[in-house]
């Protein structure tokens, strides 16, 4: 048995509370691929019988319109679950979204059905994987407020928030397509957060001054 996959298990947050002999049995079912830039893992309603964590690396989730346009969903960051549950009742999972890695990523396949029995069925990893089914609701509530309620400046300030990083890595056209704004509006969204204050810009990038006023624009709060 690999010890490069138990080590890679042991590294990852949601296998933490097994003991070492969990950890060998699930080696036993478990193995890691590396894949380059630009490689879609899996495509949505297609299905799939692994469950797939992300160990190095980074993907986006995004779906396609009936236009054949991309809309951006999330990123999914290394040592995150990359399959997305909705049913524990099948012995295999289907994709909500296409998944996309933008980086060189490692990636840990488990086989779900022999997951489920030696594991879920013995009340090992449902507190973890009841956790990851929340967070990836948690998201699509977000990605809905996102797309349907918020107005720019909410977009902006959510997205500066929740995502910092992120928003300091992309450029300012790819943020306004994400965002589904113009590069124009996102100027004017930036230029009045850091006259409120609430926001500074140093050379492009942007700092947080105040993180409770600017989380109270896309809570519903006023400034």
């Amino acid at each position: 048995m690999s010890a490069s996959i138990k080590n890679t298990l042991r590294s990852i947050d949601f296998f933490a509370t097994l003991n070492s002999e969990q950890i060998d049995d699930l080696a036993s079912i478990s193995t890691i691929n590396n894949y380059d830039k630009d490689y879609i893992l899996h495509y949505e309603k297609k299905r799939s019988e692994q469950l797939l964590f992300l160990v190095d690396g980074l993907a986006k989730a995004y779906k396609i319109d009936k236009h054949n346009n991309e809309i951006f969903l999330y990123y999914i960051y290394k040592n995150s679950l990359l399959s997305e549950i909705s049913n524990l009742k099948n012995d295999f999972l289907f994709s909500f979204s296409n998944i996309e890695l933008i980086q060189e990523s490692q990636i840990l396949s488990i086989d779900y059905k022999r997951f489920k029995e030696k594991f879920l069925n013995n009340n090992l990893l449902q507190v973890e994987l009841t956790n990851e089914i929340i967070s990836h609701s948690q998201q699509l509530q977000a990605l809905v407020n996102r797309e349907f309620i918020f107005g720019s400046v909410a977009k902006v300030a959510m997205m500066i928030s929740s995502d910092l990083d992120m928003f300091n890595k992309l450029s300012r056209n790819n943020i306004s397509l994400i965002l589904h704004i113009n590069p124009a509006t996102l100027s004017r969204v930036l230029n009045r957060l850091r006259r409120n204050k609430i926001i500074d810009i140093i050379h492009g990038r942007v700092d947080i001054l105040n993180s409770f006023d600017l989380k109270a624009i896309f809570e519903g709060q006023d400034v």
